[in-house]
């Protein structure tokens, strides 16, 4: 196996978990509709762990370097959690968003 082969196979499965990050994130998104904010991070924490660049590199320290992908991905996995139980206690309570237009009857919660 040539070294080009190699990074061949390499950048198609990184761009492989790219796509698949996109699309769970997309289907989230549409799901439970988090707001633009909560997309910036969990676009930011899908770059962070498909980057070969890391706090602590795996090349270096192996399984213990895949921990700072975890706390990445945990901490914004978290956050987003919690903006999307603000949102749904706020919509519970009546208030609308501020894309909704006066008059309009609020969407029917999905869950």
């Amino acid at each position: 196996m040539d070294v080009s082969d190699f990074f061949t196979a390499v950048l198609v499965v990184l761009g492989v978990g790219l796509v698949v990050g996109l699309a769970v994130i997309g289907f989230v998104m549409w799901r439970y509709r988090i707001p633009p904010r909560g997309l910036v991070a969990m676009v930011g924490a899908l770059v962070y762990l498909v980057s070969p660049v890391d706090v602590l590199p795996e090349v270096v320290l192996g399984p213990l370097g895949l921990v700072d992908d975890a706390g990445v991905v945990t901490v914004v996995a978290v956050w987003v959690y919690k903006l999307v139980q603000a949102r749904r206690m706020l919509e519970g309570s009546g208030i609308r968003g501020r894309r909704s237009r006066p008059g309009e009857v609020p969407p029917v919660s999905r869950g």
